[in-house]
């Protein structure tokens, strides 16, 4: 794989931020391998841990591996700008798959120093655990992005011994930092985990100041804790239960993004707005633009012959796409600000803001502008309530479309009030080509980065009918019920993508159709392919097609003299996502708009005619719609059908429309028609 689709520039450190990695089995399987520290008995817990050891629990189900009893962050800023940073945690286990609390995980780097670590167990029955720093295990960060060669981001890891149900375990974690961007966020709504009590305290220095933006969660005002000291308590927060296809935890969960602001307007400060931010970003991209003699010669080179702008710049787009290798070197401060574009063009490789850095420096070379966009590729975490704060893990550009440029591939374009008509371009992403925007960009928000400040703005919507498959199929039935034919399958946008990059490795032709292959096994209880071909694979600006014949015997079933026969022969819409015991608490996302077309024919056998055929079906909402019919003409049964995706998410108001429609196109599947010896 040349390049990636999503990159990860630096997280926020938020101050020096700590916590659990649940759901990293990698971790959990090195620990193993490593050995659990042995238990030093002769600490006890201490006595804010202590106090919770008969304390009522918060409201949970019977499913909760565990409930989080007490946490306390401290924040203690400094005059110079030094951070340090308290953490304490208190769970109780409930269930076994509640002993990953027992893994405790600290972040650090060049910038941050972990002062102490330690953690308790106060089982059930018997004398306390504890486990200090020397029994922590030092290690590279887990849960790197693909591409990442090289980080400066390390994890103190501290294994909890006898995190069993019913025993308490806690931890203290103490570190100190300094921080590119005074600002932190108070996380304190957990995924699957209740909360009792929650205690954020903030010491500041005389004359400073602070802006707290409260988020999904009612706002708490704080009380006085001291001179210049605040403190937020909140309580009994339920837990986040994880739902197929929600928003992304930033986009669910209680928080609270805090800004500091130092006496006298220092340059590292909290950003109190967007336009704060996007200077910010805008200085670390100063001077990073400027092209070499090297790259000025390989523009000209790239450029020449092609005609008109448009041309040009598919060019050199084309060019950092597929020969700018993704590799991702994040030191320090590198892991916000790119590498110049001299650099990044000798290497001949860089992560997502070098990619972008490289080509705005190419088409300033054909007199063409650009901007930075940062993005997060999980559509939901930034909303126009979200209050400016880097929760973007992707950088892509907005590029200034040259006046009277007109062309029909164009599709992913905004009119900026100022800036003029804007196209929006991952360079990243080598499966989408210059004027489309992959599904979970759209509809997302982003920051436009400029030399006056930044700006959050809607990126794009594209419509449904450049995302999707048509399918068709001409096919025969013969009277033993055996179903016959050809297929025929046009995938676009970021259907195409998927099926390009599932393909990208693949060298065997049989390996090619694996995905059909199990599309068919999901519709068909027995088949096989007698042939099969990919057309325009590596053409990503052409519609990526499957053509394969197949044979499916005993597809129409016998009832009498009679023929069953489904129309709807390949391809599920329906899903049984909806069908929980639980109800729905968060909207539904969608990847993208999207429309996928069916229709097959079916030649009927000699001898048969329809005596029965299913109904027409309409189903219209606001988010979604789905129509099918299935008629005759002559001896052929034609069936067809339209599911179209209009938006990119479903409000929580109306999942059970959502429900509905799902249940409408399951029955729509199994519909069959009824075949009749004809009367002669």
């Amino acid at each position: 794989m040349n390049s990636k689709s999503f990159c990860s520039p630096r997280r926020q450190r938020q101050a020096i931020k700590t916590g659990h990695r649940c759901a990293w089995t990698a971790v959990l399987l090195a620990l193993w391998v490593v050995g659990v520290p042995r238990a030093a008995r002769a600490g006890e817990a201490p006595q804010w841990m202590r106090a919770l050891v008969s304390v009522p629990l918060p409201a949970h189900d019977e499913k909760t591996d565990a409930v989080l009893l007490y946490s306390e962050d401290i924040l203690s800023v400094q005059g110079n700008g030094k951070i340090k940073r308290t953490e304490r945690r208190v769970y109780k286990i409930l269930r076994p798959d509640g002993r990953k609390y027992g893994k405790v995980f600290a972040n650090f780097d060049s910038e941050t120093k972990i002062n102490s670590i330690h953690g308790w167990c106060i089982p059930a029955q018997g004398k306390d655990y504890e486990v200090k720093d020397k029994d922590a295990l030092e290690t590279a960060l887990f849960g790197v992005e693909d591409g990442e060669l090289m980080t400066d981001l390390k994890t103190r890891v501290l294994t909890i011994p006898a995190a069993d149900p019913g025993n308490l375990i806690g931890y203290e974690i103490e570190q100190q930092v300094r921080p590119y961007v005074m600002q932190d966020v108070w996380t304190f709504q957990r995924e699957g985990t209740p909360v009792r009590e929650a205690h954020y305290t903030l010491q500041l220095p005389e004359g400073w100041e602070y802006k707290a933006v409260w988020l999904n969660f009612s706002k708490v005002e704080p009380s006085a804790a001291g001179s210049n000291q605040w403190q937020w308590v909140v309580k009994d927060v339920e837990g986040i239960r994880p739902e197929y296809d929600m928003p992304p935890r930033e986009g669910v969960a209680g928080q609270m993004v805090v800004s500091l602001i130092p006496q006298g307007g220092s340059q590292n400060k909290g950003f109190e707005n967007w336009t704060d931010m996007g200077r910010w970003e805008d200085g670390l991209g100063q001077g990073r633009r400027e092209a070499s003699a090297e790259i000025k010669q390989k523009v000209v080179e790239l450029t020449a012959g092609r005609a008109g702008q448009l041309e040009k710049m598919r060019a050199l787009a084309q060019f950092v796409q597929r020969d700018i290798r993704y590799v991702a070197i994040q030191l320090g401060i590198g892991g916000w600000q790119p590498h110049p574009a001299p650099e990044i063009f000798t290497h001949k490789y860089g992560d997502c803001k070098d990619k972008a850095t490289i080509l705005s420096t190419m088409l300033k070379e054909i007199g063409v502008t650009s901007y930075y966009v940062s993005v997060n590729t999980e559509r939901g975490t930034v909303t126009p309530a979200t209050p400016a704060t880097r929760w973007f893990n992707h950088e892509i550009l907005a590029i200034r479309l040259p006046d009277g440029m007109e062309d029909a591939s164009l599709v992913a374009v905004l009119a900026h009030p100022k800036l003029g008509r804007l196209l929006i371009f991952d360079p990243t992403d080598d499966m989408t080509s210059l004027g489309q925007l992959r599904g979970a960009l759209q509809a997302n928000y982003a920051l436009l980065v400029t030399p006056e400040g930044g700006e959050l703005l809607e990126l794009p919507k594209l419509p449904a009918q450049l995302n999707g498959v048509q399918r068709t199929a001409k096919l025969s039935l013969n009277p033993t019920g055996t179903l016959s034919g050809d297929v025929r399958e046009v995938r676009v946008g970021d259907r195409a993508a998927a099926q390009r990059s599932a393909l990208r490795s693949v060298t065997k032709d049989a390996d090619r159709i694996k995905s059909v292959e199990s599309m068919l096994a999901n519709s068909l209880s027995t088949y096989s392919l007698t042939k099969a071909s990919v057309t325009n694979l590596n053409q990503m600006d052409q519609p990526f097609i499957f053509n394969y014949s197949l044979v499916a015997q005993n597809y129409a079933k016998t009832a009498g003299n009679l023929l069953l026969v489904r129309p709807r022969v390949i391809g599920n819409k329906a899903s049984g996502l909806l069908e929980t015991k639980e109800p729905r608490k968060y909207p539904v996302e969608f990847e993208g708009p999207s429309r996928d077309t069916d229709t097959f024919e079916i030649t009927l056998p000699q001898g048969y005619e329809v005596d029965d055929l299913p109904p027409p079906i309409h189903a219209e909402y606001s988010f979604a719609s789905y129509e099918s019919k299935t008629e005759t003409s002559g001896n052929v049964l034609r069936y067809t059908r339209t599911f179209e995706v209009k938006e990119t998410s479903v409000p929580l108001s109306k999942v059970e429309d959502l429900k509905k429609l799902y249940r409408i196109i399951a029955s729509d599947e199994r519909n069959t028609a009824v075949l009749k010896p004809a009367v002669h």
